[in-house]
């Protein structure tokens, strides 16, 4: 089966506007983010899936100078460009990731989708999301083709359109719904980026890191923030918008 990842991304954040976009050390966050899952074993191809609005132009440019493949579709009906992305391109399995997520780590990644592959098609929707133990930020959910083109055909509700995932696991039910855990719960640790507090806090990790280690896990992250507890309290008190 043919495995994408689709990162949904665009430059409208209503927090932190062109957030996707924003530097640190002369690189994008996304492209931060892009490095890193390209890392990943268990995916065939990744494709940066963004909307026909001009304002989004910037990051097709990105992508295409990064030889990264894209694809453009609706600004609010995701699932829709989702599904039309997957067609496009000709998936069986979908890895569906946002982009604000610049420390996703290529073996939660794997991980994630590994569980799906070995499982499949007992499971048709496994994420590290639905209860929390990773640190935000290393949210991967993994689905099949069917069950996208199921939901693109049955969903209509504003929230079903934007969210993507929420009409999938309603429709395929709990006995095909798994979750991968850590054995530690890390979810009160917060690395997405949405807000200038989450852009100040991401700057000051990946100005630690990235320079002398690239490819830093997000156990690594973990060992800065030891040597670093104040820097937690940076964004601590951002409230994630609802899903």
């Amino acid at each position: 089966m043919k495995v994408m990842a689709i990162v949904q991304a665009r430059m409208g954040s209503t927090r932190l506007p062109g957030k996707v976009l924003k530097q640190v050390n002369g690189k994008t966050l996304l492209e931060y983010q892009i490095e890193r899952m390209l890392r990943s074993k268990k995916i065939n191809q990744l494709v940066v899936s963004t909307s026909k609005k001009e304002l989004d132009d910037p990051i097709i440019e990105l992508c295409r100078d990064l030889k990264v493949d894209t694809f453009r579709g609706s600004e609010k009906d995701v699932l829709g460009r989702f599904y039309e992305t997957c067609e496009h391109y000709k998936a069986d399995v979908v890895v569906r990731m946002t982009a604000d997520c610049p420390f996703i780590d290529p073996d939660v990644m794997d991980k994630v989708i590994s569980y799906f592959l070995d499982h499949h098609p007992y499971y048709m929707y496994v994420s590290n999301t639905r209860s929390r133990s990773y640190p935000r930020g290393m949210d991967t959910e993994v689905f099949t083709y069917e069950v996208l083109k199921d939901a693109y055909m049955n969903a209509n509700s504003p929230h079903d359109l934007e969210h993507v995932t929420p009409f999938i696991v309603k429709r395929v039910g709990p006995s095909a719904v798994a979750q991968v855990s850590h054995d530690i719960d890390l979810s009160h640790h917060r690395w997405t980026v949405d807000t200038p507090e989450d852009f100040q806090f991401v700057s000051k990790v990946l100005d630690c890191l990235y320079p002398t280690n690239p490819t830093f896990t997000f156990q690594d992250v973990l060992g800065v923030l030891e040597r670093n507890p104040e820097w937690v309290e940076i964004n601590r008190q951002v409230k994630q918008k609802e899903e």
